[in-house]
């Protein structure tokens, strides 16, 4: 079962007006696809937040609108960083019996084993698109990384999803792997042929005052 929100329809594109949504907590958007002509909207801030994080990223919402409601996916969302509040979002339509494309974070778990050894665990693929029902497209996939050793490298081909959803891009991508530990540098070769010149120039002049 999906999660409700509502919304309401923008009718007036002044800077007054959306001036205004913002001062009162709110934030234009937009709703459009699966034969919806596009519609302008904005929503409550709190709310939506509230609503996304019960939800998930890839989560169906039924988004109300006046006396409409449509099946929609976050599609795409803008943020201001530096003001910490949201600027824009879009949302698509779907219908629920058609699969669609979406983007889907990937989430490291474990310890992995070559870490215990002084390696270092870096992540080369936070995301990857997978293909599947909008309700079966989960919010993140976990990557078990226990099993990684220094030098081995984890591919999506090792990412176990579920049955329901598929991954659409090249299984051959590295996700995670282990770097060997750091070595300790040597001493610079040219520093100490220098120092056992000038110590053989020290003790020729040594030699010469005797």
């Amino acid at each position: 079962m999906s999660i409700s929100i509502q919304a309401k329809e923008r009718t007036s594109f002044q800077n007054s007006v959306n001036r205004k949504i913002r001062e009162e907590g709110n934030f234009p958007a937009v709703v459009y696809g699966n034969k919806v002509e596009p519609t302008s909207i904005y929503l409550n801030s709190a709310e939506f937040i509230k609503t996304i994080r019960e939800a998930g990223r890839n989560g169906v919402l039924t988004l109300h609108v006046g006396k409409n409601k449509h099946s929609v996916i976050l599609h795409e969302i803008q943020t201001d960083p530096l003001k910490n509040e949201i600027v824009h979002a879009d949302f698509q339509v779907v219908d629920m019996s058609v699969e669609i494309e979406s983007t889907v974070t990937l989430s490291l778990v474990g310890e992995a084993k070559g870490t215990k050894e002084g390696g270092v665990l870096q992540q080369s693929l936070y995301e990857v698109t997978v293909q599947g029902l909008p309700q079966d497209i989960p919010s993140s996939i976990d990557v078990d990384v226990t099993e990684l050793g220094v030098n081995d490298v984890l591919t999506l081909k090792d990412v176990k999803v579920d049955g329901k959803i598929e991954i659409t891009q090249s299984l051959e991508e590295p996700v995670a792997s282990v770097l060997p530990p750091q070595q300790e540098e040597l001493p610079d070769s040219g520093e100490q042929q220098g120092d056992e010149e000038n110590q053989e120039v020290e003790a020729t002049e040594q030699k010469d005052k005797e």
